[in-house]
């Protein structure tokens, strides 16, 4: 699976548009309700309910999961677009993987992608992933050296 130079620089280069808006710099709220409860609020006053019961909002390590999944998936419908392919739909389903006891940081993850539409290949896809692992996706490159990240992928040819 070797591009040239040339389409790599390319590709890369369009995500400048998208990676120039990434603030470097972000700040949010925690605001504790009650009990176990939590308010999470970005800087642009968008809100997560987090609580470590799991009775009124979410676990406090999902939206880290969520995150990866969003970055990965991000970078590769933009790398896909740029190469041509025409999406009619993309889905990342994604599990982390925690040790039963303390420290329950994730050990892995499993993101399985799946991606619709016309001039759609194997070697663009794995090629888009590939991008984002080595060189695009914050959050990945966030996450622990000894973390563990699969990314399979089924493809659906559109057609018409």
């Amino acid at each position: 699976m070797i591009m040239s130079d040339d389409i790599v620089q390319t590709l890369e280069g369009s995500l400048d548009g998208y990676k120039s808006k990434v603030s470097t710099v972000l700040s949010g709220t925690i605001t504790w309700e009650k009990d176990y409860i939590f308010l999470a609020r970005t800087q642009k006053g968008y809100e997560i309910d987090i609580d470590a019961n799991v009775e009124w909002g979410c676990q406090p390590s999902e939206p880290l999961m969520l995150s990866l999944g969003a970055c990965l998936s991000t970078d590769c419908v933009i790398f896909l677009q740029k190469m041509k392919v025409q999406l009619s739909s993309f889905k990342a389903d994604i599990k982390g993987y925690k040790p039963e006891t303390p420290p329950q940081y994730y050990k892995q993850f499993d993101i399985m992608l799946h991606i619709a539409g016309k001039n759609l290949t194997e070697k663009k896809v794995k090629r888009a992933i590939a991008l984002s692992q080595e060189k695009y996706c914050g959050v990945y490159h966030s996450l622990r050296s000894d973390v563990v990240v699969n990314v399979k992928y089924e493809l659906t040819h559109d057609t018409e």
